[in-house]
């Protein structure tokens, strides 16, 4: 899955860069709604994220490119790996890390993925 955000005022830390909880925040939305394309019927909640560490700091104006494709599949949880680019700065990744989801019934227990 892949989709773009655009960096606006209101995404900057005081120092006039994007806040990194903001492209936490997208992250986790996007590989979240990847997850739940790929398995319609899970209700996924965030379990871990592997490393953060920002590559590169973003500015007011940029178009950020996040793809989202499903690395491991267990019985009850899904991880993705998630790159970041910048569009206008190259194919280089900005941040890039893997998403690990489990699916869980309305009680918030462990159930199977199929």
């Amino acid at each position: 899955m892949e989709t773009h955000r655009l960096v606006l005022p209101g995404d900057l830390n005081q120092y006039g860069f994007l806040f990194g909880g903001r492209l936490l925040a997208w992250i986790d939305e996007a590989s979240w709604i990847a997850a739940s394309l790929d398995y319609p019927h899970c209700q996924f909640v965030t379990v871990a994220m592997d490393t953060v560490e920002f590559h590169h700091s973003v500015r007011d104006g940029t178009i950020l490119r996040i793809t989202c494709e499903r690395e491991k599949e267990g019985t009850t949880s899904a991880t993705y790996a998630v790159r970041v680019i910048d569009e206008k700065a190259g194919s280089a990744a900005i941040f890039s890390t893997r998403v690990t989801f489990v699916s869980v019934d309305d009680s918030g227990q462990k159930r199977s993925i199929r």
